[in-house]
C-alpha cells in the first residue's frame, strides 16, 4: 500500500475546489448516491485541477505521459443524495520520483460527506514507470 496521506477535514487546507451536482442516475436502491459514483467525482476534480494549474490532461497525454491510478481510499461519512451540490476539495500531497498522492474532502453546504485519497503513478503509453515532470513536483512545494 502506497497511500500515506491523511485527508484533512478542514476545507481551508485544500488548494482547489470543484463543484459537481449529483445525478438521479447515480442513486441506488436506497435512494442515495451509490458508493461507486464517488470515483468519477474524484476524477472530474483531478482533471479540472490539472487544467487549473496549466496542464490539461490532454496536453499531459500529448507529452506521452499518463497518471495511472494505483490506489483509491474513500471514507464515507454521510450519504450524498440526488441533486446535492457537491464541493470536491483537492490538495496535492506526498510526491516521490514517480508517484503522487491527492487528498480530497467532499462537502455539501460546508458539511463533510466523505474524504478520499488517490495515489497516481506516472507512466508512458505502454505502462512503463517514468519520473514525474518537474511541474508536478513544483505544485507540491509550499
Amino acid at each position: 500500500m502506497r497511500q500515506s496521506l491523511q485527508p484533512s477535514r478542514a476545507p481551508g487546507d485544500y488548494q482547489f475546489v470543484h463543484r459537481v451536482r449529483t445525478r438521479f442516475a447515480e442513486t441506488d436502491a436506497m435512494g442515495i448516491i451509490h458508493h461507486a459514483a464517488y470515483l468519477p467525482y474524484l476524477e472530474e476534480a483531478r482533471v479540472e485541477f490539472l487544467r487549473h494549474v496549466g496542464h490539461p490532461y490532454d496536453a499531459v497525454r500529448a507529452e506521452g505521459l499518463n497518471f495511472a491510478v494505483l490506489e483509491v481510499m474513500v471514507q464515507y461519512r454521510k450519504p450524498l443524495l440526488f441533486d446535492d451540490v457537491l464541493d470536491v476539495h483537492l490538495v496535492l500531497g506526498s510526491v516521490s520520483r514517480a508517484t503522487f498522492q491527492l487528498a480530497y474532502l467532499l462537502t455539501v453546504a460546508h458539511e463533510m460527506r466523505a474524504t478520499a485519497v488517490t495515489v497516481h503513478g506516472c507512466v508512458d503509453a505502454n505502462g512503463k514507470a517514468l519520473r514525474l515532470p518537474p511541474w508536478v513536483v513544483a505544485q507540491s512545494a509550499p
